[in-house]
């Protein structure tokens, strides 16, 4: 098998030579002759007008005022940045500008999301202190809001407390109190916060928390002790409590201290609620000419801890480029404006867009696509990988290949400036870097609302462009400073492109991005051979299977656009009859086995993934037992969350379990039949499917 794998590597990679040539942009950029590209699926003029108009300094200057708001969700400072971007968005002369009010009560429930109140933090500092008798005289102040918010736990609660410090190390288990009385005093930890406190807080009886714990854990994470990393209580909890984050510098200092037996008494001042509020999500328009019932989505999210430049005011400052661009080129009628229309959304990340999805059917209805941005400004300096990824195998489109056309183009472009052997196309701000851009052009990703759009409920395809690693998110260190205008420029033109071509595409168009699609589709068979390669026969055979089937869905999927023209659908059966051949799909055929597993059905009265913000509605539905068991599987693609949130979006009450077991097992590695019936039940034990008739 491994010799046939070898010679259909090397037939694939011919018959991609051949066909890369007959492409507008996938063949290698040889850096020895000077670049003349044309950028792919959209005219010429098109993308001249953009790379002409794009401004990675405008993008900036943007992000510099909304990295000054500490834009917790549904609170005063989200508010403020709302009405910023809605300003900005009518100043650009958007249509149909609105800052949502909708309900953060604490108990509404918009699809799988249950609302979490409003949170607003004023004033928190943290002092060392010495008492003598009834008298406190402060030593030195370790931690204070208005320098570094990120200090302040997400939904902590008001507090006024002077108590010795205990340490107990991580703080997530009995062994770590054991011997100490933390009584009334606060604690210092490096574990979860929502682990410690139901110990810490209501087992043993402690005031509050204090923790250096490491919530983004990379290659990078030990090398500055000065970081101070976000962290979080659970918003729905009853108890009222507090904790300020610390660096591992300061809290090994602390413990540096304790430990020789030095005690240490601190005064904690917090003033914050949680409190019934309104999401503030923000929406605007570049209304269509023929299709205006269909809408192509940019988005983002806007809430973050103050300054949170990468993440996420690059995504929400580089669609407000785009829609300046775009807007301005219609209007100076460099472009005509495109047949669908095109919708901007800024909300608070997960939340919002469930609550917008839930509480607007009407607009979501007419998503046809979304190009989804968090993290796309990262320079040198925060370590960041730059990704271009696509949508689920639940969800197989063409409009996946899109987003990585255009991401090689720049890719291409910006590596032949960079060698100074051309590159019509450097997408360079006066401001910003000279690099290439070096795009990874990624498979489906979790971590975003990317992953909202794409779910089974709303199936809307998705390109998702995010920057990971990034050594500095999450912390007081995610700076102005740490973004490149170069980068958010280019990530503009490769939205702004994706979008206008996907707004503008009509049968005319198919046939170039069906030469795209067929050079992708070679790509990702070499890539697939290799994974194959290390597979069991049966695995491989099931890999190979779905591998063919989705590539074939993708091609199809183009009808739900434009129509196909017969010639290109005889272009598209020739073209996978050989794939098929070439690959070795007669090995790949399904046995005759019977399949007894069950089949069951979405409820369709319960919308949405399971993995939400902040709150856990498979767990709440079932009473909190245990986990099941495929939550905590690794695979060889795939944690347990993906292949928890594909399991589900495969379910369509027709698929039997084994057969989701192997769409699952396609994507992110072999999994076993038991762990994916055992989560297919508590599903439904918990309501969000049935037993299919």
């Amino acid at each position: 098998m491994r010799t046939r794998i070898r010679c259909s590597l090397a037939a694939v990679m011919v018959a991609a030579v051949s066909l890369a040539a007959r492409a507008q942009v996938v063949a290698p950029l040889s850096f020895g002759v000077a670049s003349a590209a044309t950028p792919p699926l959209i005219p010429e003029a098109t993308g001249t007008a953009l790379a002409n108009e794009l401004s990675g300094s405008a993008a900036k200057r943007n992000l510099e005022y909304i990295t000054r708001l500490h834009r917790m969700r549904a609170s005063k400072d989200f508010r403020t940045a709302a009405e910023f971007v809605a300003g900005q968005a009518k100043l650009y002369g958007l249509d149909d500008v609105k800052v949502h009010e909708l309900p953060a009560d604490g108990h509404t429930m918009y699809g799988t999301q249950k609302a979490r109140l409003g949170w607003d933090p004023e004033f928190a500092e943290l002092w060392e202190v010495r008492v003598d008798g009834t008298r406190t005289t402060p030593i030195v102040r370790i931690a204070s809001f208005e320098d570094e918010p990120v200090i302040l736990a997400e939904d902590s609660d008001s507090a006024d407390v002077t108590a010795e410090v205990v340490d107990v190390g991580v703080g997530g288990s009995d062994r770590d109190y054991a011997s100490k009385n933390v009584r009334g005093k606060l604690v210092l930890l490096s574990g979860p916060l929502t682990d410690a406190a139901a110990l810490a807080i209501d087992k043993y009886g402690a005031r509050g928390m204090l923790s250096d714990m490491p919530n983004q854990v990379t290659a990078w994470w030990r090398e500055d002790v000065n970081l101070i990393r976000w962290g979080h209580l659970d918003a729905f909890e009853a108890r009222h409590t507090f904790a300020f984050m610390l660096s591992s510098k300061q809290a090994n200092g602390l413990r540096t201290r304790l430990t020789s037996g030095e005690h240490i008494t601190l005064h904690a001042i917090v003033r914050a609620a949680r409190h019934p509020s309104m999401y503030n999500p923000v929406t605007a328009l570049i209304p269509g000419t023929d299709l205006r019932d269909q809408e192509i989505v940019l988005s983002c999210h806007l809430d973050h801890q103050r300054p949170g430049a990468n993440d996420n005011a690059s995504g929400c400052a580089t669609i407000l480029e785009v829609a300046r661009t775009i807007s301005k080129l219609i209007a100076d009628g460099k472009i005509a404006r495109p047949s669908r229309s095109i919708r901007f959304v800024w909300p608070c990340e997960v939340e919002c867009t469930m609550v917008l999805f839930n509480a607007e059917p009407e607009m979501r209805a007419r998503f046809k696509a979304v190009v989804h941005m968090d993290m796309v400004g990262g320079a040198q300096v925060t370590k960041a990988v730059f990704h271009v990824n696509g949508s689920p195998l639940s969800l197989p489109t063409f409009v996946n290949d899109v987003g990585h056309a255009f991401g090689a183009f720049v890719n291409e472009e910006s590596g032949a400036y960079a060698a100074g052997v051309g590159g019509k196309y450097p997408l360079v701000s006066v401001e910003g870097g000279k690099e290439p851009l070096q795009a990874e052009l990624a498979e489906f990703s979790m971590g975003s609302d990317n992953e909202l759009y794409t779910e089974g409920s709303y199936r809307i395809p998705s390109i998702y462009m995010d920057d990971w690693p990034d050594r500095y998110i999450h912390t007081n260190f995610d700076v102005p400073g740490n973004i490149d205008p170069t980068k958010l420029q280019r990530a503009a033109f490769i939205g702004a492109a994706s979008t206008l071509f996907l707004a503008n595409m009509k049968s005319s168009d198919v046939s170039a991005l069906w030469e795209t699609m067929q050079s992708a589709a070679l790509r990702r068979s070499a890539k697939m051979l290799d994974r194959r390669a290390k597979l069991s026969r049966p695995e491989a055979e099931i890999y190979t299977r779905e591998y063919l089937a989705s590539e074939r869905a993708a091609f199809e999927s183009i009808g739900g656009f434009a129509a196909i023209p017969d010639s290109v659908r005889r272009s598209a059966d020739t073209f996978f009859a050989r794939l098929a051949a070439v690959v070795g799909a007669e090995d790949s055929r399904a046995t005759s086995t019977s399949d007894a597993s069950p089949v069951f059905a979405r409820n369709a009265a319960v919308s949405g993934p399971m993995i939400v913000f902040g709150y856990d509605y498979l767990g709440d539905h079932t009473h909190r037992r245990a986990p099941p068991g495929l939550l905590s599987f690794d695979g060889a693609r795939g944690t347990g969350a993906d292949y928890a949130y594909e399991v589900l979006n495969f379910v369509d009450g027709k698929r039997s379990a084994r057969q989701i077991r192997d769409m699952a097992s396609a994507e992110f590695g072999p999994v076993s039949i038991e762990l994916v019936t055992e989560y297919l039940r508590a599903l439904e034990a918990a309501g969000v499917v049935k037993a299919a008739k």
